[in-house]
């Protein structure tokens, strides 16, 4: 087991959803300036700021790079270092886990991670084509329709058949997600959603019809992350980072030779290695979904479902308010909403919202250890972090 080097001190967030009167920078410098003042600082105390990358605009996303946020903010000739980190939906915990590495060498004291983008403000056609050849091989699968759709559908079929998982099961992810987003008022989605609704809803690509998809939308998140032993002197609520482990499988999904499990199960294995933690000491799931399959390869990994298989545990109420294993509090994608690589940023914010007790009426009571999955591109990485208020 190692002892934390880093933990994180102060969170951030806009709400998500369609906000086009509000700029990709306006959610941004909001983001920020709560994650800055949650953590008691001020902005000259940063010294890196980490922005993750924006997909609507090709300026913003440039403007992230060459250090608008340190001007804006008023870091300039105090933040030391602008790098942008960019790993898809996996940013998040590639954030984190490069933070963590300039505080516990000393690079840094304190690193700023923010996401904003606006993708949910894209004219309809746009947001189609941009998600729907992201990560798909010009030569060998876009000539035949493949598209993230499509990525997501295969991947369901695969672990539908290795596991016996249901249609019904699947859809459950669906209305359990939905049920932590009605307690969220930055969610996207804030009306009930049943089971009926989802499995009635149009095929999109067998097994997934319209209410198993995610839905683009703009927002914006931040953390700051500074020294594991300095935190506690900066912040009451400090959560620190016990393990993070990942594994690469592929870029394109047709070269993965395990499509129901992915990387997540090595990766879980050397994440409780790591942070001496065993599956029932975790009080909290905040898994990276997208499509209602993964959080259910992610509880197969943690392999917190008390033996159980994942989809019927979540079809028992398990994972809803109220369950033994609270999962995805903020409603994931799926009910938030997607926000391009922010949609990892708003669940990895929520296991910090919950672990640093700020979560309001969905608060878990007693959560002190929390697993976070996050993925990027056709689910080309597989990360696992364990965080804990425990040091």
């Amino acid at each position: 087991m190692r002892r934390a080097t880093a933990a994180v001190v102060g969170i951030g967030e806009v709400p998500s959803g369609r906000f086009p009167d509000r700029s990709e920078l306006e959610a941004a410098v909001l983001a920020c300036k709560g994650a800055i003042l949650d953590a008691g600082l001020g902005p000259r105390d940063i010294d890196v700021v980490m922005p993750t990358g924006a997909l609507a605009s090709r300026h913003f996303n440039v403007d992230l790079i060459f250090s608008r946020l340190c001007e804006e903010l008023g870091m300039l000739r105090s933040a030391a270092m602008n790098v942008q980190v960019m790993a898809g939906g996996a940013s998040s915990s590639s954030m984190l886990a490069l933070a963590e590495a300039l505080v516990s060498t000393g690079a840094a004291r304190t690193v700023l991670c923010v996401h904003s983008d606006a993708v949910g403000s894209l004219p309809r056609q746009m947001g189609i084509d941009l998600f729907a050849t992201t990560g798909v091989s010009e030569e060998w699968e876009a000539p035949y329709g493949h598209n993230m759709n499509a990525v997501g559908a295969l991947i369901s079929q695969r672990y539908m058949h290795e596991t016996g998982s249901t249609a019904a099961e699947l859809s459950s992810v669906c209305v359990a997600l939905r049920k932590w987003a009605q307690l969220n008022p930055n969610a996207m989605f804030r009306s009930p959603l049943s089971l009926e609704d989802v499995m009635t809803s149009k095929i999109v690509a067998t097994p997934l019809r319209a209410k198993h998809c995610n839905v683009l939308a703009d927002g914006a998140s931040a953390f700051v992350v500074a020294r594991a032993s300095e935190a506690a002197a900066i912040t009451p609520t400090p959560v620190y980072v016990r393990a993070h482990a990942s594994k690469v499988t592929h870029y394109s999904v047709s070269q993965d030779r395990d499509l129901a499990r992915l990387g997540f199960f090595e990766a879980a294995v050397e994440a409780y290695e790591q942070s001496g933690l065993e599956p029932k000491d975790i009080h909290i799931a905040e898994l990276y979904d997208a499509y209602p399959v993964f959080p259910l390869i992610a509880l197969d990994a943690l392999r917190v479902c008390r033996g159980e298989r994942a989809g019927s545990f979540v079809a028992a109420g398990e994972t809803s308010p109220g369950g033994s294993m609270p999962m995805t509090t903020n409603g994931g994608m799926l009910s938030q909403g997607h926000t391009g690589a922010g949609g990892g940023v708003a669940v990895l914010v929520e296991a910090f919202r919950q672990l640093m007790g700020k979560a309001g009426e969905r608060q878990v009571p007693g959560a002190v250890n929390a697993a976070e999955t996050a993925s990027g591109g056709t689910w080309m990485d597989s990360h696992v972090t364990i965080l804990s208020k425990e040091a």
